[in-house]
């Protein structure tokens, strides 16, 4: 019987090249948005339960697309009001 030196072959850490996990692609860091959540406005309106909810049913009604049918389903469920 011969004798090879597959036992002899140390493997290779990858400590060479890109470092990939983007579809081959080098990773990137996203940009860190600090002003999340920030308005240049002074005053922002915010629509009252009521007003929603009366949107939500006439959306629901008028409608005939079944994604926005849904989702004005679920947005009714999740505020109760059905």
């Amino acid at each position: 019987m011969t004798h090879s030196n597959l036992s002899r072959i140390k493997p290779k850490l990858r400590t060479q090249g890109n470092v990939t996990g983007n579809f081959g692609r080098p990773k990137v860091t996203a940009a860190h948005n600090n002003s999340i959540g920030e308005s240049k406005k002074d005053v922002i309106n915010i629509t009252p339960r009521k007003d929603y909810i009366n949107r939500m049913i006439e959306a629901f009604h008028t409608t005939t697309d079944n994604k926005l049918k849904d989702f004005c389903y679920h947005e009714l469920h999740r505020l109760h009001a059905i």
